[in-house]
């Protein structure tokens, strides 16, 4: 099985043609003006080191490397082997807050770590709890999208999970209403499986109604879950790393606090477990909730860990490099014969 860590970084290789296409132009505008000073074939004696061929070696040599490069950022990963066996289990699907109040620390300490950033934490821990399950992803802000189908693969999870950002839903806002109906629909389409929903959130719903939502998830048999995130005492959202924060349209700092109330009733309603995701127990609280419910037979598809391929196309863009560094653009050998201003 072949796979990437960071697959989206592969739109870089659009870069290639981009550059090829520049080139192309450079050549050809540096002929026009060569012939400006008569005809090539006179032109030529003038220059006998010229070589036609060095110039689109080392441009090939360069579009290589760059290739090369850009694999080395998406960050490939092969050798992972897969097994089927029959296990019990249910099926969860988490539902991740990637609204921009996420950036905002987890903590009263203004400098603590992220709230999305301590809630990948907390979900790779959780998902190494998961044994026998099967995981899903949703991403939610103004809207929400599935970010992982329902999947016994925890290798792919893991990877999905690191990619994460606040830049994933285009639209800002807090949907969890609509979340958890994205998620409802995410599921196995059978009655016989015990099904769970994660939301992990700060709480601030502006945009749909959760409580609905959540009670047409227990309608259906499936319970809902809270992790909170953040301070009440409220904290303000950080912009890139200039130590600026995002403020509202009259130029105050913006402050976003966790909703613990609307948190609570989400779980309430669910028929689930409300936790701190501060809290030291937040994985075991969650987990041990999860067990109450029934297991159920599951065909669990088991991935080995791959290996990172990286350092192979590390070391061929370097070689790549170094051997158009060391070519020389004139002509080497026989290659003098070879008449650059030929047609």
């Amino acid at each position: 099985m072949f796979s990437f860590a960071n697959p989206y970084l592969l739109y870089l290789l659009f870069l290639i043609p981009a550059i090829t296409g520049l080139y192309l132009l450079s050549r050809y505008s540096r002929k026009r003006k060569l012939k400006r000073y008569g005809k090539l074939a006179v032109l030529s004696p003038l220059m006998p080191d010229a070589s036609r061929y060095k110039p689109w070696i080392k441009i090939t040599l360069q579009l290589l490397a760059v290739a090369a490069l850009v694999f080395v950022l998406a960050r490939p990963r092969a050798g992972a082997k897969e097994e089927v066996s029959e296990v019990q289990g249910i099926e969860v699907m988490i539902c991740l807050d990637v609204s921009n109040s996420m950036l905002a620390s987890s903590t009263d300490d203004p400098k603590g770590v992220s709230r999305l950033q301590r809630a990948k934490l907390v979900l790779e821990k959780l998902i190494d709890k998961l044994d026998n399950d099967k995981v899903g992803l949703i991403v939610f802000a103004g809207d929400a999208y599935t970010q992982l189908p329902i999947t016994s693969d925890f290798v792919s999870a893991k990877m999905f999970l690191n990619s994460i950002s606040t830049e994933m839903v285009p639209t800002q806002g807090t949907s969890i209403g609509a979340a958890i109906e994205m998620a409802m629909s995410s599921f196995t389409p059978t009655d016989d499986m015990q099904k769970a929903i994660i939301v992990i959130t700060d709480g601030e719903s502006f945009d749909d109604d959760p409580i609905a939502a959540t009670q047409t998830a227990v309608k259906q048999g499936i319970q809902v879950d809270v992790i909170g995130l953040g301070s009440t005492k409220g904290s303000l959202i950080p912009i890139g790393r200039n130590g600026q924060f995002m403020k509202d349209d009259e130029g105050n700092p913006v402050t976003t606090r966790l909703d613990e109330a609307m948190a609570q009733k989400i779980a309430e309603t669910g028929e689930g477990i409300y936790v701190q995701g501060a809290s030291s127990t937040v994985v075991k609280d969650i987990d041990e909730q999860l067990d109450t419910l029934a297991k159920s037979d599951l065909e669990k598809v088991i991935y080995s860990a791959s290996a990172e391929q990286f350092p192979v196309f590390g070391w061929l863009a370097l070689a790549l490099v170094i051997l158009d560094i060391f070519m020389l653009d004139r002509k080497v050998g026989w290659l003098k014969k070879i008449n650059f201003f030929s047609k």
